[in-house]
């Protein structure tokens, strides 16, 4: 391997995201500078690999191309990994051009060698699905302005914290009888995240590589169904019985996904409209040029499944997207709900309390509304309460909580936590700790502290001033019971938490 930062300077979009997330740090160890490219610096400075040296962030939309060009200056690659299906819902496809040439122009300007993208996986021809579809499209405005792009094409990524591994996961554990679509008995050609990364840092290697199209998978071909009965193999759990039908299509398929597993249906929708098609590798120069890959179905899904037994799941698909700050408070009419208590326990142990919030860990009083919530929310189209967290234990700017997101964190002393449940107006919650000093002393107490509970909501319109009022007396009991929760849980000895 080269020298530390000896081999020049990359840009990175999707940093924040699932496989950007994961690719930094790797890039880094062979030798690279990383210019970040991110909508949100604090999201990104969560990341444990950003004060190594070599890592610049541009705090920039990927929509401003000329902001872009200044970014991508001195850079001898950049690398595309930006998809809006999510943030975008059914006009994602429109977006994605829309930045993929708001890309490529910059490239050009900025005078970058070469783009490296990472699409998807299909057979060719006029009945590809319209994610496919979009992907290649987005190939396509990539290519437009004359920088050479190297695209890899790859079809599901098993790993822990992917969407696709997240769905497979959830409907083999929650499911032990299963009427599936007619797609279960497709083939796919899925690929280690691994192996994904590998060949995204290693293609920087390789000019031969420049301008390829290269189809990348594992070396299984396989159905769903089969991928069914390897993740039951590698969760302890009973062989599944799956009886496909015809009459699930893709829509009604998305929002079954939706109900059943933490991925909500913008992101089901064209991951199960996907897989209609057969994604088998056309061919393996990839193989020629930057090696086999390393891991099979089995020994992938068995990997990420240990990943998240273990907590240690590095990445997560629910971290990519809009990261919104504060709502716009000033202006309109605010709603507050504040509440403290005093918690006769060390400020540090009571945030640490606070950051176990939601998950399998709930909300330490009233569970039972908190998931009738939850049920509504996914009933209407919102995340609900299975949207899973990367660590039960501790928190991220930019991290996923159930129905919420962490928007801002200090660590041992204040949280907010941002709805995305669907409501009609911006709520948020936040918590903080202030140690109180002891009794004729000034000094702050090890004993005990101040744990105050903020709860905000700024309405939208007359629907959202009939919201507030008309759950307002159910907060009286919501709040008051998570906080009185939260005060005895810290208030435990060690021995007794959970």
């Amino acid at each position: 391997m080269t020298g530390p930062l000896s081999r020049g300077c990359v840009l990175l979009t999707g940093a924040t995201g699932y496989i950007g997330g994961r690719l930094a740090p790797r890039l880094l160890d062979a030798g690279w500078r990383v210019r970040c490219l991110t909508r949100s610096r604090s999201k990104l400075a969560a990341r444990p690999w950003t004060d190594r040296p070599g890592v610049e962030v541009v705090e920039c939309d990927a929509s401003d191309v000329e902001r872009m060009t200044k970014a991508m200056r001195g850079c001898v690659a950049a690398y595309y990994l930006i998809h809006s299906m999510e943030v975008a819902g059914r006009e994602y496809a429109q977006r994605d051009r829309m930045l993929a040439q708001a890309f490529a122009a910059a490239a050009a300007r900025a005078g970058v060698g070469r783009i490296i993208y990472l699409g998807g996986l299909g057979e060719m021809g006029d009945n590809l699905s319209e994610h496919l579809s979009s992907r290649r499209e987005v190939e396509e405005r990539l290519a437009s302005t004359g920088v050479p792009v190297t695209v890899f094409r790859a079809a599901m990524v098993i790993g822990s914290g992917s969407a696709s591994f997240e769905v497979l996961r959830y409907l083999t554990e929650r499911l032990p009888i299963m009427v599936t679509p007619r797609w279960v008995q497709t083939e796919s050609q899925p690929i280690a995240v691994r192996d994904v990364l590998r060949y995204l840092s290693a293609c920087l290697d390789h000019p031969e590589t420049l301008g390829q199209t290269l189809d990348i998978g594992g070396p299984d071909i396989v159905t769903y169904r089969q991928m069914i009965h390897v993740m039951a193999h590698a969760l302890r759990l009973r062989r599944r019985v799956i009886l496909p039908v015809p009459l699930l299509t893709p829509r009604l398929s998305s929002l079954w996904v939706h109900l059943v597993t933490p991925v909500n249906y913008k992101v089901a929708r064209p991951l199960a409209d996907g897989l209609r098609n057969r994604v088998v590798c056309r061919d393996n120069t990839v193989h020629k040029v930057l090696g086999e890959p390393e891991l099979d179905v089995k020994r992938a899904v068995m990997l990420a499944v240990g990943r998240v037994e273990r907590e240690d799941v590095e990445t997560s698909w629910s971290d990519a997207g809009v990261m919104p700050g504060d709502p716009g408070w000033a202006g309109g009419q605010v709603f507050t709900d504040r509440r403290e208590v005093v918690v006769h326990a060390d400020a540090q142990r009571t945030f640490e309390t606070v950051c176990k919030l939601g998950g399998e860990h709930g909300y330490y009083e009233a569970d039972w509304l908190w998931h009738l919530r939850g049920v509504m929310d996914r009933l209407v189209g919102g995340p609900g309460l299975r949207r899973s967290r990367r660590n039960p234990r501790t928190l991220s700017v930019g991290d996923a909580l159930d129905f919420w997101r962490v928007i801002q964190l200090e660590r041992g002393q204040r949280v907010s936590l941002r709805a995305e449940m669907k409501v009609p107006g911006d709520a948020l919650l936040e918590f903080e700790v202030h140690p109180l000093a002891d009794d004729n002393d000034s000094q702050p107490s090890e004993r005990e502290c101040l744990l105050v509970q903020t709860a905000r909501f700024k309405p939208r319109g007359l629907l959202g001033l009939l919201y507030w009022y008309a759950v307002l007396p159910m907060h009286g009991y919501v709040f008051r019971s998570m906080l009185n929760g939260l005060k005895r849980e810290a208030e435990q000895p060690p021995k007794q938490q959970g």
